[in-house]
């Protein structure tokens, strides 16, 4: 007995010991980090790799050869984005996409917001204006895009009705109005996205709110104002951040809309350049220097958005 017990007490210490190593390994929630895991390879797969794989790229003499050719790839330090930085139409671009965050982040987050707290009070036809205002979100760019080209070119339904306060040159081949147009497109396209944001959130501001500021007297606009606005204030953060993100990364728009971001580059986003000299042209190097400069942008972009957008959610 003396003997099974020890043993038994052995195995007992193993499996005690074996447990702690698993919990160190798999933290306080295990059956979360199981679940988490996949997630996190995938990202690893999809996003860490591919980008660590560009600054590599970005750093060195890259260029596409024969599959299994072994070739010489020198590193060349900063050149490639010396190169970039030297290059005009990067430069534009960068200069376009913020003319387009300028535009699209505050009407999306204004518009949304606003219409997200007129679908949340009751009126009818409620689900079909929400589902309404979500169907161009899911409706292949290449489907909308084709109705707003009919809208707005130059014998377009818009400048039909317009007349001669039509602009000449018109809306996508006018280097001035380009990129605002493509700016309202997008906006209009992933409005129903961010209503539906909005709207979850405002299901979490207490009605007895709303309720005080009425019985202190406060109109429709200063509930709006003093109970909404701050009761949605995590919301709008994150829609800030997302608006942000995506808007960063245009490319399908002023590729479909402007023909490859005409007039003469007036609508060219980075992603669109980069596409351009890294897969059409060959030079994956430069195409990877402009991804990694543009990763930096939004990221300290993202870091000053959220300082001030969000301080108030601490």
């Amino acid at each position: 007995m003396t003997g099974r017990a020890s043993i038994l007490g052995t195995r007992g210490r193993r499996l005690s010991v074996g447990g702690a190593a698993v919990g160190r390994i798999l933290g306080q929630q295990p059956i979360g980090t199981a679940l988490v895991t996949p997630y996190v390879v995938f990202l690893a797969a999809v996003f860490a790799y591919p980008l660590a794989f560009a600054v590599y790229m970005s750093f060195h003499d890259y260029f596409f050869a024969a599959p299994g050719a072994i070739v010489e790839r020198p590193f060349v330090g900063f050149d490639n984005y010396v190169t970039v930085l030297s290059d005009p139409a990067v430069r534009r671009s960068f200069a376009n996409v913020g003319i387009f965050l300028l535009i699209n982040v505050p009407l999306t987050v204004v518009l949304s917001l606003v219409l997200a707290a007129s679908l949340n009070a009751a009126i009818r036809w409620r689900t079909f204006i929400r589902v309404s205002y979500y169907v161009p979100y899911v409706t292949a760019s290449v489907a909308v895009v084709g109705v707003w080209l009919f809208l707005f070119n130059s014998n377009g339904l818009v400048n039909s009705v317009l007349g001669p306060l039509a602009p000449d040159p018109s809306w996508l081949v006018n280097s001035k109005l380009a990129m605002p147009t493509v700016a309202i497109y997008v906006t209009w396209k992933q409005l129903g996205f961010f209503i539906l944001l909005y709207l979850a959130a405002l299901q979490n501001v207490s009605k007895d709110l709303y309720e005080a500021a009425a019985m202190d007297g406060a109109d429709k606009w200063k509930s709006f104002w003093n109970v909404t606005v701050p009761g949605v204030q995590p919301a709008t953060t994150l829609v800030v951040l997302v608006a942000t993100i995506t808007g960063a990364n245009l490319f399908t728009e002023p590729y479909l809309l402007t023909g490859g971001g005409g007039p003469d580059g007036a609508s060219a986003s980075p992603v669109l350049i980069m596409y351009q000299r890294g897969i059409e042209q060959g030079n994956p190097d430069i195409g990877s220097a402009i991804g990694v400069l543009l990763v930096i942008g939004v990221l300290l972009l993202a870091l000053i958005e959220r300082r001030f957008v969000g301080r108030e959610d601490r």
